[in-house]
């Protein structure tokens, strides 16, 4: 009897594929989604099945209960059966593979039964990077807006996910570019040090990203990640760290004008970290403007219950 009303209730929960589990973000989607007892179907290409690490996490996502689908958003049949089979789709791809969500957004069209489509994000706003950055970051904000225009065009329902930095990017090296871990003696602060950044761990991402997609408040809307224990400014996050190492660290101060040579100096791709904590801890990219007044939502006041990784606990874990 339990199974039958299990059953039940996840014939009220939405139908979802998510594309690029292989990926960091993209497994833990797919763990969100089941741990939510969504009906949770992936679109894996043949090629990942063969190297080691990518089907060992096909194969704990099938354990758990994951139907694992052959296909690639270049195989437009395997695309729209997959498709015909779900309600939601989540796509997780790598930033730099932004553009390759084009033929994906063709098959939601074609196929005609999507609700809701989440396309591949995960990080800061990209319509807003022109404000800040311009195209100092290579076209890695503007593919991202692309795609969002391309949607929106096609009159697929959407919701955006703008989380910020993930915890795995500038945080274990405390903002520090090059460093593997965070510094013990000296640090750069850039600018002033008092822009205010946003650093979200993947897995909260993921809960935060599931928790949307049977919820009107989130149609057709961009969903920030802004909660109170992850906003913190370089100035902030260097007297936490003092104060778990028990030490004051020498302060080196970079302005805005010396950052923006430096990015202009150093060749692409290795400027790119300058040029994002320039656009988050000098320009205020992520956190200055307000998330309503945009008609945005915020994810932490939406879903008050969703526990997540508060920066102070993972820099605990650098100790």
């Amino acid at each position: 009897m339990d199974d039958g009303g299990s059953m039940e209730a996840n014939t009220k929960k939405s139908r979802i594929l998510i594309v690029g589990v292989t990926g960091r973000l993209g497994f833990e989607l797919a763990i969100a989604s089941l741990q939510a007892l969504h009906p949770t179907f992936c679109l894996v290409r043949s090629s990942s099945l063969i190297d080691p690490e990518k089907s060992r996490k096909v194969q704990i996502l099938t354990d758990s209960g994951a139907i694992i689908l052959e296909g690639s958003l270049h195989d437009e049949g395997s695309l729209i059966e997959a498709l015909k089979r779900v309600n939601v789709v989540i796509c997780a791809v790598n930033s730099k593979q932004a553009l390759d969500q084009k033929p994906l957004i063709a098959a939601i069209k074609q196929a005609g039964c999507i609700e809701r489509f989440i396309p591949s994000e995960f990080g800061s706003d990209p319509d807003k990077s022109k404000t800040y950055i311009a195209d100092m970051d290579k076209g890695f904000y503007s593919r991202k807006s692309e795609i969002r225009r391309l949607v929106e065009a096609e009159g697929i329902p959407y919701t955006y996910i703008s989380c910020n930095f993930f915890m795995s990017y500038l945080l274990p090296s405390l903002v520090q570019p090059g460093l593997k871990e965070p510094p013990r003696d000296k640090v750069t602060i850039f600018g002033d040090g008092n822009v205010k950044g946003v650093f979200m761990k993947e897995r909260d991402v993921a809960t935060f990203t599931i928790s949307t997609v049977d919820d009107p408040r989130t149609l057709n809307k961009v969903m920030y990640l802004r909660p109170p224990g992850n906003v913190y400014s370089l100035n902030e996050l260097v007297e936490l760290w003092e104060q778990k190492i028990g030490k004051q660290l020498e302060k080196i101060h970079i302005s805005e004008e010396n950052l923006l040579k430096k990015i202009k100096e150093t060749p692409y791709p290795d400027n790119m970290q300058m040029v994002f904590i320039y656009a988050a801890f000098v320009k205020g990219f992520q956190t200055c403007f307000d998330v309503e007044a945009c008609g945005g939502v915020e994810g932490s006041l939406l879903y008050p219950h969703l526990k997540y990784t508060t920066i102070s606990s993972y820099l605990d874990t650098l100790l």
